[in-house]
């Protein structure tokens, strides 16, 4: 990755914003979603910029940049039209380690800031590491008509009962499988019509019965070509839910961008058209994991007389052409 992803605790930013026009006022509007700590810096400000400042009672410094007012500040943005003046203040902040943003001037940056999706508290970042911003538009509003105005509701939802559900349901892996269950189901489809006190209802009758602990189960993936574009939406549901995945070096790595972040990995030394490790999948699905089989080409599995005496519940999945 070209640049790192991150996310910034909005509550020890002390940003300042150099300059004054129309594109401070975009710049001044992203920060105001998360914090009032800014500081302006212009002698002349247009009608935009001094609203937000009266209305938010931001810092006003009435000149044009000077050096020397960057020591309490922590993220910078200039967003001046002067290229020299831009340069100076790049040279000032990056020298005291600052977080820096010269608009439209990559190479004056050491952070730029991705597209946007609010679904407050849950945000959806979005960049093309600045290679293309017409794709990232295009993106961004393909997920924007898919993705629910009230979804960040289902992230209120979750917080609110965490700590309940946490002293409920024991172990990592039950409560992530506790909580896509819930709000996958009946639950978080109340959330997300408003029918609140019914889904805190329900989820309070829920925790309070006998929560059986995740089955286990194995789904191979026979990935063909290894062309990511070509899963299925059923191969992309197993991968997002895996506790752990088996591939080998005939697999395209590229397939284990898709897998879930932190699940575990076991690369196989012997390609599965030779050996697949059978045992240790089993042997973790008995503990209650989803495993998958990352398997290139599109081979029948061989018998396995081990697989089919656990009881495991087993799926194969093929991606398309």
């Amino acid at each position: 990755m070209k640049y790192f992803p991150i996310f910034l605790d909005a509550k020890k930013i002390s940003a300042i914003v150099i300059g004054g026009g129309e594109v401070a006022t975009r710049k001044i509007e992203l920060l105001l979603k998360s914090t009032t700590n800014i500081t302006v810096m212009s002698q002349s400000v247009c009608a935009s910029v001094e609203r937000l400042i009266n209305l938010h009672q931001l810092t006003w410094l009435k000149h044009n940049y000077q050096a020397g007012y960057l020591a309490d500040i922590n993220l910078v943005i200039a967003a001046t039209n002067s290229l020299s003046v831009n340069q100076a203040i790049y040279q000032e902040a990056t020298a005291l380690n600052l977080l820096t943003n010269v608009v439209d001037q990559p190479e004056l940056c050491t952070y730029i800031t991705p597209a946007i999706i609010d679904r407050d508290p849950m945000i959806i970042a979005l960049s093309s590491s600045g290679s293309s911003p017409i794709l990232i538009r295009m993106l961004r509003e393909q997920i924007e008509k898919t993705l629910p105005q009230a979804y960040g509701k289902l992230a209120d939802f979750s917080y609110k009962f965490r700590e309940h559900v946490q002293a409920r349901v024991k172990g990592l892996r039950n409560r992530r499988s506790f909580w896509e269950t819930t709000l996958r189901g009946p639950i978080g489809e109340a959330v997300l019509e408003g029918r609140q006190q019914q889904a805190e209802q329900q989820l309070i009758a829920t925790i309070k019965q006998e929560i059986a602990p995740p089955s286990g189960d194995i789904v191979f993936i026979h990935t063909k070509e290894g062309n990511p574009d070509n899963l299925t939406l059923s191969a992309h549901r197993a991968m997002q839910f895996a506790d752990a995945v088996f591939y080998d070096n005939d697999v395209n790595a590229e397939l284990l961008e898709y897998v879930r972040r932190d699940a575990e990995k076991f690369p196989q030394e012997i390609t599965s058209h030779i050996l697949i490790n059978y045992q240790h999948a089993i042997e973790l699905a008995k503990q209650g994991q989803k495993i998958i089989y990352l398997l290139a080409g599109h081979e029948p599995l061989p018998h396995n007389q081990a697989l089919l005496t656990s009881n495991i519940p087993t799926k194969e999945i093929t991606v398309g052409n």
